[in-house]
């Protein structure tokens, strides 16, 4: 099961003291300060990478603490500065501060980093505080304490078409059969408990990736059935996929829940570019049903018998063109 959400707290390095020293050479009895200055505390840094698809590690553990820098010492040496850490997340991930909400970054891209928590600056040794009429300053720093955090990560998986639908209208098999992904299928509600990617090919060298997602209820922008999950991973997407169950008695009416959930949700998944599609055809006896959906595209197939496919494809291929090119 994807793990798309985790909590961890951070701690930045504090940074070295600076040191209170005098040079004690022979023949130099009284000699100048020559303390050192502290180094500087580790950051905590987190980078979007390629090679992570969960943020499961982060919940087997949770406190993250980059090295402090060293103490500054006589004969002006400056300390050793401290180690930070990398954290390596999915791409995709958002990062929040808990306490405040701020949104820190959003790792959309490999490579993609932010730092969490910043190490604290080394403290000066006296050295640094000698001037022509104070010659022995017994003046020093104490370092700078690390930045300390607590951390929502929040993965919003990036896929160019999210295939939306009630539980149970054959999303998964729509999936299936139109990529080389292998989602649990089966024939009752919530097979799908967490979002499937697939890689879609249409055309000579056409291709986008579709996110099979679990299925919506009334209520799911209020957190219902798999609500606020599922729709966090619709946030990304650049077309919508509505599919329909065609053998359902009231279309017209899932057509609205569905609707009316993502509008409810906001972030501009109301106004994605989308198409609807009624998929178990084969059960619906006499061709199409009637049922009106705004004046949108409606394409017909049966996703179990592979019919109507290769059109699907081709249509949101077009449209994902179509998006990129406004």
């Amino acid at each position: 099961m994807l793990i798309d959400t985790a909590t961890i707290q951070v701690r930045a390095g504090n940074g070295g003291n600076g040191c209170l020293a005098f040079r004690r050479e022979k023949f130099v009895p009284h000699g100048g300060p020559s303390g050192g200055d502290g180094g500087r505390g580790g950051d905590v840094i987190i980078e979007a990478s390629e090679g992570r698809s969960t943020l499961v590690d982060f919940h087997y553990r949770r406190h993250y603490r980059a090295e402090s820098g060293r103490h500054g010492s006589g004969a002006t040496k400056t300390g050793r500065d401290g180690e930070g850490i990398l954290l390596k997340v999915p791409v995709g991930t958002l990062v929040k501060d808990r306490d405040t909400g701020e949104v820190l970054a959003d790792l959309d891209a490999p490579g993609k980093r932010v730092v969490a928590a910043k190490g604290g600056r080394g403290g000066r040794g006296n050295a640094r505080f000698a001037t022509p009429i104070e010659q022995a300053p017994t003046r020093h720093e104490p370092g700078v304490p690390g930045e300390e955090r607590t951390i929502d990560l929040e993965l919003k998986l990036i896929a160019d078409v999210g295939i939306v639908g009630l539980p149970n209208a054959g999303k998964s098999t729509l999936l299936s059969r139109i990529s080389s992904a292998k989602p649990r299928i089966g024939d009752y509600p919530f097979t799908t408990l967490s979002p499937v990617l697939g890689l879609v090919r249409y055309g000579d060298d056409g291709s986008f990736v579709a996110a099979d997602l679990p299925g919506l209820i009334e209520g799911a922008h209020e957190g219902k059935g798999l609500g606020l999950r599922f729709l966090r991973h619709v946030e990304r997407t650049r077309v919508l996929v509505i599919l329909l169950d065609a053998s359902s008695e009231d279309l017209a009416g899932d057509y609205d829940t569905l609707v009316n959930e993502l509008a409810s949700y906001g972030k501009g998944l109301a106004e994605k570019r989308r198409i609807v599609v009624l998929n178990k055809m084969d059960l619906v006896p006499g061709g199409t049903p009637r049922a009106r959906f705004g004046g949108e595209e409606v394409l017909a197939i049966s996703a179990l018998r592979g019919e109507g496919l290769d059109r699907l494809r081709h249509a949101v291929g077009g449209l994902l063109e179509s998006v990129g090119a406004s």
